[in-house]
């Protein structure tokens, strides 16, 4: 079955190298948390590694979902039902994964006796919808993103549908995208104003990790999605240029916006406003190159693409369920540097390994089921 999904023709190797780069990214991240607090290049080079991977994977899936409803919502009038069907479909997908690890990370916190707080909500999504999350599963905060941006895109098409008849429905679908991020870039000028005592802990908390104001970063994906359909020509053409301009936005990104001589103030409303659109902007510049990227011949290949396809597996397993219950049993906070070297081998020797475990067992089985439901 493994074989099969390798060589999967229908698989575009750039988006597969984006999702692996993704995992790959926030998995190191995370590694951080077996050695001691620095601040040395390389700890301050994962800790951007973690949040940009979370970010490409927000921009990639409304790429990939946008095609889907954009196809939808032209063929004919797109209704509740058809938003119903796109709903049943996401859900398939991401719904079995995520509420196996929610009773895995509840039977864990009965285990180490962590008390958890509003658990009710993390049934419903919503225990980070317009405020800081509790400590409890950390990771699903991106899931919560995600699966609002499925609900209220689709949502809001047919909302929209009911009281305009567009003549050019292409156009209006863009115009909507755009209306939503200009929305969001309100709504995050809101938190700015609101928020006192404005750090980085605040800002990671209360705004980047908060659902209200994240959902713009799937838009983001879908408006590219909508350039890759509608503008196909001018999509493929400039795919070169594209590529260029995400690389220096990366850069700046990474090693430009420190040099900028903000003043406090200043500094803080880019922080706000600014800079998780410009993230997610940079990363849409990728999606031409990457997604006329179809095949590759290189022995890169597998290795790649299996790390794509147990990526949703790896990023719901690694670190709650993995990584907390390897430093539960196993602390070595006074271990030498050698031994945590060793640790970290076997973390992510392990992650990779159950989470191929968990895709083949589990996963799998339930995108099959889903696939024979459409039939």
């Amino acid at each position: 079955m493994l074989k099969q999904q390798l060589h999967n023709p229908q698989r575009i190797f750039g988006l597969d190298l984006m999702r692996a780069v993704a995992i790959l990214m926030v998995l190191s991240s995370h590694c951080l948390w077996i050695y001691p607090e620095s601040n040395s290049f390389i700890a301050q080079l994962l800790k951007l590694f973690g949040f940009l991977g979370v970010e490409i994977f927000f921009v990639l899936s409304g790429f990939l979902i946008g095609r889907i409803l954009l196809q939808s919502y032209l063929k004919e009038d797109f209704s509740f039902s058809h938003a119903r069907n796109f709903l049943k479909r996401r859900w398939f997908r991401t719904f079995p994964n995520y509420f196996l690890i929610l009773l895995i990370n509840i039977l864990i916190a009965a285990i180490i006796g962590y008390k958890i707080e509003s658990l009710w909500k993390y049934f419903f999504f919503i225990q980070n919808f317009n405020k800081a999350m509790p400590a409890f599963f950390p990771e699903s905060w991106s899931l919560s993103v995600e699966e609002w941006a499925y609900i209220v895109l689709p949502l809001f098409l047919v909302l929209a549908g009911l009281f305009i008849k567009p003549k050019n429905k292409s156009k209006f679908f863009a115009i909507l995208l755009v209306f939503l991020a200009v929305f969001s870039l309100w709504a995050k000028f809101s938190c700015y104003k609101n928020t006192l005592n404005i750090n980085m802990d605040v800002w990671n908390t209360s705004l980047k990790a908060v659902v209200i104001y994240r959902l713009d970063a799937i838009f983001y994906g879908v408006l590219a999605s909508w350039f890759y359909c509608r503008r196909h020509n001018f999509w493929k053409k400039n795919k070169s240029v594209f590529l260029v301009m995400g690389i220096l936005c990366f850069l700046f990104i990474t090693f430009g916006i420190g040099k900028i001589g903000f003043t406090p103030e200043g500094q803080n409303r880019f922080l706000y406003i600014a800079y998780l659109p410009i993230v997610s902007i940079s990363i849409s510049f990728f999606l031409p190159f990457l997604s006329g990227w179809k095949s590759e011949k290189s022995k890169l290949k597998n290795p790649i693409v299996f790390i794509s396809l147990i990526s949703y597996s790896i990023y719901l397993l690694h670190y709650s369920v993995i990584l907390q219950l390897m430093k539960y049993f196993i602390p070595i906070e006074d271990y030498p540097m050698l031994q945590k070297h060793v640790f970290t081998f076997a973390y992510l020797l392990l992650t990779i390994i159950l989470s191929y475990g968990l895709y083949i067992g589990y996963e799998k089985p339930m995108m099959d089921l889903r696939e024979k439901s459409k039939k």
